[in-house]
């Protein structure tokens, strides 16, 4: 499939029921397999784990991360909700949806299995 949409992929984080780092690795391999499928993706866990995690930062709350994914959400074409465990209880999922509904952006669930 060819596509021209960019895909804004969110996915749970501190509300992941595992670690921090499965969240990351789950984001990462959806992201991958959504961009071999031919869409553009941002997966703001797949960008921002690993620079909060380079640069030593103590996690940072999800507000401020929020003010730098609404940047790139607000160019989105789609938000796809990647219902990992613990998508439900997520603030920053609930969040994301919620800017994007406030913008238009149509948002799409997609399974776990």
């Amino acid at each position: 499939m060819k596509t021209n949409k960019l895909l804004y992929l969110a996915t749970p984080y501190t509300a992941f029921k595992g670690s921090r780092e499965e969240a990351y690795h789950l984001a990462c391999l959806k992201a991958a397999e959504l961009m071999e499928e031919g869409y553009t993706v941002f997966s703001p866990i797949a960008h921002s784990h690993s620079i909060e995690t380079e640069a030593g930062w103590h996690p940072k709350k999800g507000d401020w991360w929020l003010k730098q994914d609404f940047g790139i959400l607000a160019y989105c074409d789609e938000l796809w909700v990647y219902k990992l465990p613990g998508w439900d209880t997520s603030y920053g999922v609930a969040e994301e949806i919620k800017f994007a509904k406030s913008y238009d952006i149509p948002v799409k669930e997609i399974e776990y299995a």
